[in-house]
């Protein structure tokens, strides 16, 4: 019978409804059956039936149907108060449809809820505990007036002070709601937290648990609304976290432990003699301190009162007696290591001034740290010695927590751990695991502190390591080849002077590893970690090793023609031909390089770049042993690599090529038919820039050095400027993109840099061209820049004739031409800044008609030239700036705040001053510029002006309250790249200028007017532009400065932006469906007022006379809105939600919005991921 009821899985979904009811009906009554085998079995089925039940909108019915006639039998069932076991089944099956189906049971919300609340007060434990389990189940789905009736009959009942046993129920009943109801219960709390407050207070074990549940579920639910509890909950915590009545902590135990010894007998063995199973004090400490744990990971903005209050309490409690209990003192402990570090990694680095020893501004959070470091590693390391495994698994857990939040820190301690992690790895007792994590701990704590710091101890950390690479389990074999290669380096660091004699260890470092190294019936990560130590091995101690070297290359070898180790192998020899120690590899060069060469054409990127990488190494560092004829398989097999299709793999290929011109100019005589014409096609590619360019630079420098007859001067500057001489209309049609005039440009003055005797003809040349009127616009433009990048070398002077040319440019009827001389002016000026820099600022003055093109040759110059060698002109330049910061013109307004912005980068203890008095005394169009030249001053880097910019920011962002609205505009600009580039200048100042903020988000309808248009009359918003930089900056805080938001205001102005122009709400999309990434919680809070303007996107259809365009639009805006419902729905409490559940089965039913969908979650990456990303230009 049993496999009967088990067939009826695939019957669900095959039959037709009626059968389907005709088996629930029978399951039902069966269920009340008096045989108890009967009554088990139909229970399954109906269990079964549940979980088979159709989700689809084509399935709603049959699902809907079969819930009702299950829930009428249920309520009956749960009713029979003589029988406990029928109702136990009916709570089962009834917990597990409200957990799947609940949004098809909707109408039986209110009658479930009168049948389960009566069962709260059942005489069995059981039966209450399966209640509390459905109404868990039920409150996502239920109405706001339903779980508040629920939430005030538990209050009610609360109120009239029941029995302990009775109060049990109740409070885990609040504990369970709200972590299924979420945010919901946030109404409630200022009266629940007073009731559970006092129930802590009653003499009862498991009550105090429950309470610290409930605050803990309210702690992770209701953040917001918790805030003011915080202080009495933590009280509560930190007063119960230590509540143990029936043991005694004797202070000796104390006692400063660091003369321990690894054969010391643990003096705790007499808490393990310790038991008393009534005692279930253990409960409320753990409940406790899970209490705390969810406060600490939850409100990252009280973080430095956390370490006043709570870190001293959980150092204290590194004592705890009761196991299960300490590993939560360690996990809670952990968790604060782990904030500590998030919120290091979202400080901004300031740093005081321009030398770049300069101590950096400290996290307050590791600062706090660093001061409780040596009580933690006194807390911990008598822990490290214990029998117990969890405890010591915990204590390694915490240790590398610390170590990856504060590197260095444990430096002066490593003494005192050395012991704990020697027995961990010795200790015949302990597992495969406690060993793994002791040897991981031991390779971070490597990785993060100075070699000095272990090169005492290593007589006693290098044995038990080389005892761990014997064991037969791989997983430690593999950890411990880690360590070893680690402890090599430590050996004998590279690039350091020190006293200390690796000597004595290498004998027996090598031999173990060499045992690996050899073996080929091993775990293929232990034979790559073998390669990989043997190298670091051969790297840094290879002068000891003597003969043994060449039979590690031989094996070497052997591993790099195998195809399961070649990448390991590859990235071991590039190591050895770098290494300082000039090993002798000369006997497998010629079959190491011919395979290298076989590898570059394999159709794997991460062994291209490995094999490319090796090369360079042995082409640099053993070019003697290397005869030219073995490259040429190598050779060969560049052409096809250098290409724009794989920018990194060009530039690494081209880094090659470079050192082979530099070891062997002869064999680069075959390469101008082969590899040249590549490389000329990257330079011109509109793709081309950074590395690759600065690679490509380097390589034609070495080739003109390399004095090879076919590569001259001559040729090559003939082939980088050959496309530029074409006509337009050429037959190949091709037309130059703009970005490669100035990689040409780049290209052509590294050449006359390496042929300083060829420059002066170039120039001329370029001179000639310039002038020429027949010579094509592109040439012209070209010659312009060439000339340009050869002055920024000072190969110019301050010819008079170059001058005449630039200025004659200016007057060209070409605005290409203009750009390009002043562009020009602005790199010769800084090659040679005194002959260029006071004709520059004459011709600003005396020619108002070319004020912009100069403006942009003045601003090359601030940008480019170093502070030392502008700081002599500043005073001019400012004078000349300031005198146009009132320019009607929007274009050269910019312009100058920008260069008034780098100015003041400059001298900032100067000019910062100045900027904020023009602030004070200027006209809007003043302060416009002056805004935005603060926008310049914040650049994505620590700078001497940050420390000074911190303190006076404030005064510049008042502007937000500016009458004009261009400034406002401005300001709120000014503001998001403050958020977007460097946070910490503007976080402590977020209590006062996110209301300003917010206040730009409303539509104002005094800035709305109505142009008339002909017979047309057209609404132009003048406020849209403002309120689009308020939400950019919305968008910037979300990433930048997420906990000094007040996440639930923030969302009441997305919501409006959803609402609002077509912008805006492409922009809030975005917005929600980060939000939806970063904090679920409160998104869900909301979701029942976000549903509606998304719902109201998705379905909008344009008018049948629209142009293309509205249709292209609207289109791309439902798009956008069904990201971010995909954002939601990926959310696993988001189908709780009547509202959204009702929509999710909408846009299934409509084939338009399905296919919508789809191809947002197929066809774009998953969907969401593409909406993370925003350009912040």
């Amino acid at each position: 019978m049993v496999c009967l009821f088990l067939s009826l899985a695939p019957l669900v979904s095959k039959v037709k409804e009626p059968q389907v009811e005709t088996m629930v009906d029978v399951l039902c009554s069966n269920m009340t059956s008096d045989k108890e085998q009967l009554r088990d079995i139909s229970s399954m089925g109906l269990k079964t039936v549940i979980a088979e039940l159709p989700l689809t909108s084509s399935g709603l019915t049959l699902t809907g149907s079969v819930c009702k006639k299950i829930t009428s039998q249920l309520i009956g069932a749960m009713g029979k108060q003589d029988d406990v076991s029928v109702q136990l089944e009916a709570l089962d099956i009834l917990s597990d449809m409200l957990g799947r189906l609940s949004g098809a049971l909707v109408s039986f919300h209110s009658s479930l809820l009168s049948s389960l609340l009566p069962q709260l007060t059942s005489p069995r434990m059981a039966v209450r505990k399966r209640s509390i389990l459905a109404l868990g189940h039920l409150v996502p789905c239920c109405s706001p007036a339903l779980f508040s009736q629920l939430t005030e009959h538990l209050m009610k009942e609360l109120a009239k002070g029941p029995p302990t046993s009775m109060t049990r129920t109740y409070i885990q009943c609040l504990a369970t709601i709200s972590r299924q109801g979420g945010h919901r219960v946030g109404e409630h709390l200022e009266k629940l937290i007073p009731m559970v407050v006092k129930f802590t207070g009653v003499e009862d074990d498991e009550l105090r648990e429950y309470c610290f549940q409930a605050f803990e579920a309210f702690i992770r639910r209701c953040p917001k609304e918790m805030s003011p509890h915080i202080a009495t909950v933590t009280q509560l915590c930190l007063k119960f976290m230590t509540f143990d009545p029936n043991y005694n902590y004797d202070d000796s135990e104390e006692e400063d432990e660091d003369s321990m010894d690894i054969d010391d007998e643990l003096e705790e063995e007499s808490d393990d003699e310790y038991s008393d199973d009534d005692d279930m004090s253990w409960k409320v400490r753990r409940s406790s301190i899970k209490c705390l744990e969810a406060l600490i990971s939850t409100r990252l903005d009280l973080l430095l009162s956390f370490y006043s209050s709570i870190c001293p309490a959980l150092l204290a409690r590194f004592k705890e007696r009761e196991e299960n209990v300490r590993a939560d003192v360690f996990t809670a402990f952990s968790t604060l290591l782990r904030q500590t570090r998030v919120a290091s990694s979202r400080h901004s680095l300031i740093v005081s001034g321009s030398d770049p020893g300069v101590r950096r501004e400290e996290e307050p959070a590791v600062a706090l740290l660093k001061k409780q470091v040596p009580a933690t590693v006194k807390a911990l390391h008598r822990q490290l010695k214990e029998k117990s495994i969890k405890s010591r698994q915990g204590c390694f857990c915490l240790l590398t927590e610390l170590a990856h939040t504060v590197p260095g820190a444990l430096e002066e301690h490593i003494p005192a751990l050395i012991p704990g992690i020697v027995f961990s790895l010795t200790d015949k007792s302990t597992p495969s695991t406690m060993r793994i994590d002791a040897l991981s701990f031991f390779n971070v704590l490597l990785l993060s502190h100075p070699p000095q710091a272990f090169q005492p101890h290593m007589q006693v950390l290098l044995p038990p390591v080389v005892a761990c690479i014997e064991d037969t389990f791989y997983k430690i074999t593999s950890e411990a080849l880690l360590v070893i290669q680690h402890l090599v380096k430590v050996m004998r660091p590279q690039g350091q002077a020190g006293g200390f004699d690796p000597k004595p260890f290498v004998k027996e470092v090598f031999s173990v590893t060499m045992k690996r190294l050899k073996a080929t019936d091993i775990d293929q990560e232990v034979k790559e970690r073998a390669i990989s130590c043997m190298g670091h091995i051969v790297c840094h101690l290879g002068d000891h090793l003597r003969a043994e070297v060449q039979g590690v290359l031989a094996i070497f070898l052997e591993r790099l023609k195998n195809e399961i180790t070649r990448l390991t192998a590859v990235r071991t020899i590039t190591l050895i031909a770098a290494s300082p120690l000039k090993v002798d590899m000369s006997p497998i060069l010629p079959e190491v390089l011919s395979v290298l060469g076989s590898f570059l054409r394999k159709n794997q990127r991460a062994l291209k770049l490995g094999t490319l990488a090796c090369l360079t190494a042995l082409v640099t560092h053993h070019a003697a042993s290397i005869k030219p004829a073995a490259l040429e398989p190598v050779l060969s097999e560049l052409p096809t690599l250098v290409d724009e299709g794989d920018m990194h793999v060009s530039q690494v290929s081209i880094t090659l090529l470079t050192g082979m011109a530099k070891a062997y100019p002869s064999s680069l005589a075959k390469i101008s038919s082969s590899v040249l014409p590549g490389v000329f096609r990257l330079i011109h590619s509109p793709l081309l820039q950074g590395s690759t360019l600065e690679a490509i630079l380097e390589f034609l420098q070495a080739l003109v050095l390399s004095k090879t007859s076919n590569l001259s001067y001559s040729q090559l500057l003939k082939s980088l400027m050959e496309p530029f001489h074409r006509s337009q209309s050429s037959a190949d049609g091709s037309i130059v993109h703009r970005q490669s005039y100035h990689s040409v440009a780049r290209c052509v003055a590294a050449l006359s840099s390496a042929s300083p005797k060829e420059t002066p003809g170039t120039v001329a040349g370029f001179i000639q061209q310039v002038k020429n009127p027949g010579s094509p616009e592109s040439a012209r433009v070209l010659a312009l820049l060439c000339m340009g990048e050869v002055g920024r070398k000072g190969s110019l002077g301050g010819s008079k004739e170059v001058q005449g040319v630039i200025l004659e440019a200016f007057s060209s009827t070409s605005e290409e031409v203009k750009t390009a001389a002043s562009c020009a002016l602005g790199s010769m000026a800084v090659g040679c800044l005194s002959d260029y820099l006071p004709f520059l600022l004459k011709e600003i003055s005396a020619q108002p008609r070319r004020q912009y093109l100069l403006l942009h040759s003045l601003k090359e110059v601030i940008s480019a030239c170093p502070a030392s060698s502008l700081s002599p002109h500043v005073e001019s330049v400012w004078a000349l700036l300031f005198q146009n910061c009132e320019c009607q013109e929007e274009g050269t307004r910019n312009l100058v705040a920008e260069c008034l912005g780098k100015l003041t980068l400059v001298n900032p203890a100067a000019l910062l001053p100045r900027l904020k008095q023009l602030l004070k005394t200027g006209s809007p169009l003043a302060r416009s510029t002056v805004v935005t030249a603060i926008k310049f001053t914040i650049v994505d880097h620590p700078a001497p002006i940050d420390s000074l910019l911190k303190d006076c920011i404030g005064d510049f962002l008042k502007t937000l309250q500016d009458d004009d609205i261009n400034v406002r505009r401005i300001a709120l600009v000014m503001f998001n790249s403050a958020a977007h580039n460097k946070p910490s200048l503007i976080r402590g100042l977020l209590g006062r200028v996110l209301p300003h903020l917010y206040k730009e988000t409303q539509i104002r309808k005094d800035l709305i007017r109505e142009v008339e248009m002909g017979p047309f009359k057209h609404t132009v918003d003048d406020g849209l532009d403002v309120r689009k930089a308020a939400f950019e900056c919305m968008y910037s805080l979300l990433d930048s400065c997420l906990e000094g938001l007040d996440i639930l205001q923030f969302l009441d102005h997305v919501e409006e932006g959803l609402k609002d122009h077509y912008d805006i709400r492409m922009l809030t999309f975005l917005m929600l469906a980060r939000l939806v990434s970063l904090c679920p919680a409160a998104v869900l809070q909301r979701l029942d007022r976000l549903v509606e303007p998304l719902k109201a996107t998705v379905t909008t259809k344009v008018k049948a006379g629209s142009v293309k365009q509205e249709f292209e639009k609207q289109e791309e805006l439902r798009r956008s809105a069904m990201r971010a419902v995909a954002a939601l729905l990926a959310v696993p409490e988001v189908e709780r939600s009547p509202s959204m559940a009702e929509f999710a089965n909408q846009i299934k039913s409509s084939t338009d919005m399905a296919s919508i969908y789809q191809s947002i979650q197929g066809g774009e990456g998953g969907g969401i991921g593409a909406t993370e990303s925003m350009d912040m230009s």
